[in-house]
């Protein structure tokens, strides 16, 4: 297979900066393929959370292509992102739950916004918050969570919908080794599926715990390819399986 044929995400000569300052992101070059389990690695500072706001298409680069699901997302209308972005799962940094809504309310947004029907929401957002140890507090807002509980609804809320594509920054961050671990084993569960995952994080125990991710690391700005999978598909015989 070349570079590129069969992928789900591409980027070709990449930058982003912000305002005047200097590129913050300069050269990114990379292919991402459907089913493949990706660790974005490199120090504070090194550009991890823009490059992941690029990908979940929070920001556009300063330059350069993105193609997501066959399509240039640079140039397509602003009023049509939203139905990409609705196939991609994001765990942020700082958690973005509602409020005003408990956890379970939080977990099963994406599947009303989707315009899943009331009675096949209630089981499977269940199921989830039994998953990530929360069952006990589904009926809980935000405001009365510990932070480690707050990110484990945000992941639940992440990867209820089954997206193509999970992005997590940091997602283990803010909890015990052994529920990193848990919640690691949650987003192979979702690979195993189908689902493509980048999991940004500065955690380099973590990247020995899922035997067949890739390696992507960043270097003020800059991609390198430690695993040499950013170009082509990973060498298994299916991917995903």
């Amino acid at each position: 297979m070349s570079a590129g044929e069969g992928s789900i995400v591409q980027f070709d000569n990449v930058g982003l900066r912000y305002g005047t300052e200097r590129e913050v992101l300069s050269d990114i070059a990379f292919t991402l393929y459907p089913g493949s389990f990706y660790f974005l690695t490199g120090a504070s500072g090194a550009g991890k959370t823009s490059l992941l706001k690029l990908l979940y298409l929070a920001q556009r680069p300063s330059r350069g292509v993105i193609r997501m699901f066959g399509t240039d997302v640079i140039t397509v209308p602003r009023n049509r992102l939203p139905e990409f972005r609705r196939r991609i799962g994001v765990v942020f940094q700082d958690f973005r739950l509602v409020p005003d809504l408990s956890a379970f309310d939080n977990v099963a947004l994406p599947l009303r916004v989707s315009g899943v029907p009331e009675n096949e929401i209630r089981k499977p957002v269940a199921d989830m918050l039994q998953w990530v140890g929360l069952e006990q507090r589904a009926d809980a807002r935000p405001a009365s969570l510990s932070g480690g509980e707050q990110q484990r609804v945000a992941i639940a809320r992440a990867v209820i919908a089954r997206p193509e594509i999970l992005v997590a920054d940091e997602p283990t961050g803010n909890v015990d080794p052994e529920m990193a671990v848990k919640l690691l084993r949650l987003f192979e569960a979702l690979n195993r599926l189908g689902t493509t995952v980048v999991v940004a994080t500065h955690d380099v125990h973590l990247l020995k715990k899922v035997p067949d991710s890739l390696i992507m690391r960043l270097d003020r700005g800059r991609l390198s390819d430690p695993t040499g999978a950013l170009r082509y598909p990973p060498r298994r015989e299916t991917v995903g399986q």
